[in-house]
């Protein structure tokens, strides 16, 4: 009986001690090194709660597609814990005709340094234009003709009124976009890593710690880095290893040489629940992707345990709110 008095002693002091030196180290390592998500997305502060409203129901509008068949939502599902993807290889637009790149996440996209893979969009408001009149996507013909489909539901008239009191005219393309983007921009994630370089050294378990150090010792953080783990730079993708794809990523917008290949660095926030991985959609599982990055970006052979420890602390990055 003693003996067992002893152990739940023991048990109970392990619980409310601090964290080890080492722990310690490796929260600052963290907090130095990346930092938690910032509680704003840039461009919110004018963001008022009738135009976000408007947003989150344009975002969902089937009727902004040819044939009331396709929302945003329907490539970027927030709904259910779904990540803010379709979870397609590529997506299926409006009318049937497939995708050439695999949709990213649009929750935290508003953080990013452009948006699209290859930064063809300098912000979330030129981006919500793209997919709308896009023939692969959702299909309408031309802005003049999404601002009257819109333009003749009654209940969107009240809306953007409240949501534009100072525009003379209320419902236009732009305005369109704007209402989506500031939607987009309360998608805002916040898992366990942000918790534990805050402070709680519970947050992550052994394994996950683990599974971070050894994600710094491999050198995954020189191109994911800060508060997403990547979404703030670009980057060749078979930087060491030539990686197959006949996409020319960025060279496509630019037309320079030096951008052959290369493509935004998606984040890892959320990466678990985001797969299939990499532009073309074509890497099923985070152990494939890791290994991917390991021999294309780093040139080296990581090793099955390295490797299921990498994913271990990535799963670690999984927004913790429920409703995406």
């Amino acid at each position: 009986m003693k003996k067992r008095s002893l152990v739940i002693l023991w048990v109970v002091l392990l619980q409310f001690c601090g964290p080890s030196e080492e722990v310690k180290k490796l929260m600052k390592q963290g907090k130095d090194q990346f930092g938690v998500i910032p509680a704003k997305m840039p461009g919110s502060e004018a963001d008022t709660p009738e135009l976000i409203e408007l947003g989150r129901k344009l975002f969902f509008e089937k009727k902004l597609s040819i044939n009331d068949q396709q929302s945003c939502n329907s490539c970027h599902d927030v709904r259910e814990k779904k990540g803010g993807v379709d979870n397609a290889v590529t997506s299926t637009g409006a009318q049937g005709d497939v995708g050439e790149r695999n949709s990213p996440t649009v929750l935290n996209a508003g953080f990013h340094i452009a948006q699209f893979w290859d930064g063809r969009a300098k912000d979330l408001v030129e981006q919500a234009k793209g997919p709308i009149t896009n023939p692969k996507e959702m299909g309408m013909l031309n802005e003049q003709v999404v601002e009257e489909k819109i333009s003749g539901i009654t209940e969107y008239q009240a809306l953007f009124a409240k949501a534009f009191p100072k525009d003379e005219r209320k419902i236009s393309y732009n305005n369109i976009a704007k209402a989506i983007a500031a939607y987009e921009r309360t998608l805002r994630t916040n898992d366990r890593f942000d918790d534990f370089i805050r402070g709680d050294h519970k947050a992550l378990n052994q394994q996950e710690q683990k599974g971070f150090q050894d994600f710094m010792a491999k050198g995954c953080q020189s191109c994911h880095n800060g508060p997403l783990f990547g979404g703030n730079s670009f980057r060749k993708l078979g930087q060491v290893k030539p990686y197959e794809t006949e996409d020319l990523g960025k060279y496509a917008v630019s037309k320079k040489d030096e951008d052959k290949y290369v493509f935004k660095v998606p984040s890892l926030r959320n990466v678990a629940l985001t797969a299939p991985y990499f532009h073309d959609g074509k890497v099923k599982t985070l152990e494939e992707a890791i290994k991917k990055m390991g021999y294309h970006q780093l040139g080296m052979e990581l090793k099955d345990e390295e490797i299921s420890s990498i994913a271990t602390f990535l799963k670690a990055l999984t927004d913790k709110n429920k409703s995406h």
